[in-house]
């Protein structure tokens, strides 16, 4: 839950003990701060939990925004207790601060689940001042009660001239696409407004809407995701022109990569760019590039992988490190099938992992190189769509830090764990095609600061 205050990042969010994992033991809100989203301040929990007898037992996400020289946080109150006292588990609750670090609950329940609307799925709110309406508007994730319908999410919205009293206004976006709508977010870039919300009924990651009025209609670009599975409830915060997206790659159960991906891991932040368009894509912020080592050139980086039936193939960096930020740029011909980035792969074996460019199918995913015996890695979900085109030069990086690998091409990210790492070797493939590398230069550990 981020906010910007004089070029500081202020990162409100939950940290889980995971005893037993998700929703073990109550938690509040936490805090940390940073200006390059390397270095980061600690400030721990700022915004406490109440007491197992209280609306807010837990304080699940919400937004914080200022204004009339205050901080407000509106934040989820839960009750994991409530619902089988036949009271809603879920309301929308008000804090108040005068430096983004001291906290006081005004003890006001904003507002409680509207009639027809489940009051177990009612959260995440989400305010910013309309300029045109000269009104505040507050947004959140819920779902409609309607029989046993399993795909009623949607967000909601509210509106306010004071931040006391707040108008129901009815559904904001009802696609009828999901099951709940968590984390809501709402901003305008340009021309357009955009509105993103987290799903985990379809493909469980944050999508976005585009729409040139904030009464929509809210269309869906071609791509309409900033990354895949393995990042979740992300949510935006700008800096004078420059957007930012925060969001968590999810750690997997026991570190396990044939199990499933929890609730709750690691922040990664991704900078937003607008694209001609209209349509967003996200490139690493220039503060995380800056942080690794001065760039070294690989050898035998200037050199084309050719096939006509079958895989060619070479080895780049038999050293990678577990911290480093690798760079290429690459071209293929027209009727190649396919080429790959490989990482962390032992030199031996061939055993390690893959971002493959399917070009038929326009896609690049992430696995186990092999798969086998079946299956070592569940990789459903880490996959996402780009346009492949012969002849055009792709600049691919990827920063990893241990267990997570960041991809970034074109505008496309795609995060994924690695946690096996068998070898330390970094290669490039192609299959049934030519594939020309002009450039290849990796950056291994971080900067020493005095």
């Amino acid at each position: 839950m981020p906010l910007c205050k004089d070029g500081v990042f202020y990162l409100f969010h939950q940290r889980d003990t995971r005893k037993p994992g998700p929703f073990g033991e109550p938690f509040g809100w936490a805090l940390a701060r940073t200006t390059d989203f390397v270095s980061y301040d600690d400030l721990g929990e700022v915004l406490e939990r109440g007491g197992d007898d209280d609306q807010d037992q837990f304080i699940f996400a919400g937004s914080v925004f200022e204004a009339d020289r205050t901080f407000y946080a509106m934040y989820t109150g839960y009750n994991r207790d409530f619902k089988a006292r036949g009271k809603a588990s879920q309301v929308l609750m008000v804090a108040t601060s005068p430096d983004l670090t001291t906290w006081t609950k005004t003890g006001q329940e904003l507002v409680v689940p509207q009639p027809g609307y489940d009051p177990d799925d009612w959260r995440d709110p989400f305010v910013l001042w309309d300029d045109d309406t000269q009104r505040y508007v507050m947004i959140l994730g819920a779902r409609k009660v309607d029989g046993e319908k399993i795909l009623t999410g949607r967000t909601v919205s509210f509106s306010s001239t004071d931040l006391r009293a707040w108008t129901f206004e009815g559904d904001f976006w009802a696609p009828g696409l999901y099951s709940m709508h968590e984390m809501p977010d709402l901003f305008r870039m340009g021309d357009y407004w955009y509105l993103l919300t987290t799903e985990y009924s379809d493909k469980s990651k944050t999508v976005y809407r585009m729409s040139r009025s904030l009464d929509g209609p809210w269309v869906a670009p071609a791509d309409d995701a900033f990354d895949g599975r393995a990042y979740y409830a992300a949510r935006s915060a700008a800096h004078g022109d420059q957007r930012y997206l925060f969001g968590w790659v999810p750690t997997k159960e026991d570190c396990d990569e044939r199990r499933s991906w929890q609730w709750g891991g690691t922040l990664v932040v991704h900078e937003i760019m607008q694209r001609d368009d209209g349509s967003l894509g996200v490139v690493p912020p220039a503060g995380v590039v800056a942080a690794f080592s001065d760039p070294v050139t690989l050898p035998h980086a200037l050199m084309t992988l050719q096939t006509s039936d079958s895989l060619a193939e070479c080895v780049l960096a038999e050293e990678s490190g577990e911290v480093f930020a690798f760079e290429t740029t690459v071209r293929f011909t027209a009727g190649t099938r396919a080429f790959s980035l490989r990482l962390y792969e032992d030199k031996a074996t061939g055993d390690g992992y893959e971002y493959r460019f399917s070009i038929p199918e326009n896609r690049v995913s992430f696995d186990r190189r092999p798969n086998y015996p079946w299956y070592r890695y569940d990789n459903k979900g880490l996959e996402r769509p780009i346009t492949l085109t012969p002849e055009r030069d792709y600049t691919i990086t990827v920063i990893v830090d241990n267990s997570i690998a960041t991809l970034y091409v074109d505008g496309v990210a795609l995060n994924a764990r690695a946690y096996d790492r068998p070898g330390r070797t970094i290669a490039l493939d192609v299959i049934d095609g030519a594939l020309e590398i002009s450039r290849a230069e990796i950056r291994k550990g971080l900067r020493q600061t005095s």
